[in-house]
């Protein structure tokens, strides 16, 4: 009991994670309808300034330096390089295919500068552990869940009580009545990038904190493990990317907790887990979780 248990609290500390990925994921592709292939880039990159610039800021001046030069990045790379010419499906098409760009452009030269090495982030939780009750979790794990949960709220809030929330929706609801109403179109979406950004870079943290070594060149593909949590919640929901977020993270904690009973499904199965789920879902619910009929706009 107490091992199902353990599965369950590092699924949910993973899914929290992969939730803020996730939530970048759906903002961007609400405000423009692009996939933003170069996610993982970003998240590297905020966790990569974190790295080099804890020892002499501390860590949370690092964290906070760190998660506004990702976001300001990631708002560049919408308003000076995207948001080029005519705004349509086949704008975003274009879009899409330019992210991949520039993701082996970003970590290209990211993976130059963290060679081999593992990179500490000097977060406060280092390597100790707490007891609840029977179970034994790392530090980092309950501040994992405990930080998403906050982070995530207040994005939730922001769509809903905001000015900008509100643009957002209305914008990915209809694009021609919003410009119509005023909407500044541009700027809802360089502000959606913005954000985007600074979830990559938080959720950079906790995928390099204990009990992983650290950042590493492959902490921005790790990343990647939230796509499929996006594409299971419908793409354009944020409650499904969190739904989807928390699935994947007890998907991967519990196929890697049960590792020895599943070994006839292949040793690196726990890699693919969470896109065999994926695939599952959607051929129950090719719209996602959340998705309804025409919520897919690329």
């Amino acid at each position: 009991m107490t091992g199902v248990l353990d599965n369950l609290l590092n699924g949910l500390a993973l899914g929290s994670v992969y939730a803020l990925v996730a939530l970048g994921f759906v903002v961007i592709f609400k405000a423009s309808g692009v996939l933003n292939f170069a996610h993982g880039s970003l998240l590297l990159l905020g966790g990569y300034l974190t790295a080099v610039l804890h020892d002499d800021l501390g860590f949370a001046a690092a964290l906070a330096v760190a998660v506004l030069a990702t976001a300001v990045v990631a708002g560049a790379l919408d308003r000076l390089l995207l948001q080029r010419g005519e705004q349509d499906a086949h704008a975003a098409h274009v879009q899409t295919i330019v992210t991949i760009g520039v993701d082996i452009v970003l970590l290209t030269d990211l993976s130059r500068r963290i060679g081999g090495d593992l990179l500490s982030l000097g977060d406060p939780w280092g390597d100790s552990v707490s007891r609840l009750g029977p179970l034994t979790v790392a530090d980092s794990r309950l501040a994992a869940i405990v930080v998403s949960a906050v982070v995530i709220g207040a994005v939730f809030a922001l769509f809903r009580f905001t000015g900008w929330g509100l643009s957002l929706r209305a914008s990915a609801e209809d694009p021609e009545a919003a410009a119509l109403m005023g909407i500044r179109q541009a700027r809802v979406r360089t502000l959606a990038w913005c954000l985007a950004g600074a979830l990559a870079a938080l959720a950079a943290v906790f995928l390099a904190a204990f009990p992983a070594p650290g950042l590493e060149r492959a902490t921005g593909q790790i990343a990647l493990k939230a796509f499929p949590a996006a594409i299971l919640g419908g793409m354009a929901s944020p409650a499904g990317a969190l739904a989807g977020s928390l699935l994947i993270g007890l998907t991967e904690a519990l196929v890697a907790g049960y590792q020895t009973e599943l070994h006839v499904l292949g040793e690196g199965f726990g890699d693919v887990a969470p896109y065999a789920v994926m695939v599952l879902v959607l051929l129950v619910r090719p719209a996602g979780l959340f998705g309804g009929k025409g919520a897919v706009r690329v």
